[in-house]
């Protein structure tokens, strides 16, 4: 070291000062290329467990989302209910399909949000999910508050919140959907699109009686 810090004459000295900064600098830069790698890794890593907060918090929204009414999911399709129903009328099939759209709507739902847990959970959680998943291939109603009860604690704890007591919360099941929600959006849709019909054929026809000749019907 005293070697390297030789003050005999000026060109010793800044060799030794340029020595000295250029040492400094390669500390320096491989300082911040750690601190660089270190945060890098950890945005990362937040990201990664951001996301992943997401799609818990929205499959226990799917798988909890009621407190009242059914709380298991039914797994059967429309067809198999025509199968095992006795009645030929036409009202009581009507009947029967809207409340299986509605089963369906829940089951896919569901459906989805076990799928989004099989992929994301925690083994625990993973374990509950393939299990009411297995359930629902056989054809068997299905109870998810376990895996509510699961994801509940899971989510909470990740954001640094005390446990809900669990004694205080009733059973919840999944989310209820209104079965009639997409016809209403497509008869709106209908009703929109035969309004802007009926403008062009307003404007269309204003232009008849204000120029007396129909446009050429060559231009695109």
């Amino acid at each position: 070291m005293r070697s390297m810090l030789d003050f005999s004459s000026w060109s010793t000295v800044l060799t030794t000062l340029v020595s000295l900064i250029v040492v400094s600098l390669v500390f320096v830069g491989i300082r911040l290329v750690f601190m660089q790698t270190f945060q890098r890794r950890r945005e990362r890593e937040n990201r990664q467990i951001n996301e992943r907060l997401k799609v818990l918090i929205a499959a226990y929204k799917t798988l909890g989302g009621s407190f009242t009414g059914v709380l298991s999911v039914d797994p059967a399709h429309l067809r198999d209910q025509r199968r095992d129903t006795d009645t030929e009328e036409r009202g009581d099939i009507d009947a029967l399909a809207s409340a299986s759209e509605r089963r369906r709507r829940i089951r896919d739902a569901v459906e989805a949000a076990l799928s989004d847990v099989i992929l994301l959970g925690t083994e625990e959680q993973v374990r509950l999910a393939a299990q009411a998943a297995n359930e629902m291939v056989a054809g068997r109603n299905v109870e998810v508050a376990p895996l509510v009860i699961s994801l509940r604690d899971f989510i909470r704890q990740a954001l640094d919140l005390t446990p809900a007591p669990a004694d205080l919360i009733p059973n919840q099941g999944p989310l209820r959907v209104n079965a009639g929600g997409t016809g209403a959006r497509r008869g709106g849709g209908a009703e929109a699109r035969g309004g802007r019909g009926g403008g062009g054929g307003a404007m269309g026809g204003g232009g008849t009686a204000m120029g007396g000749v129909s446009p050429p019907s060559d231009i695109s």
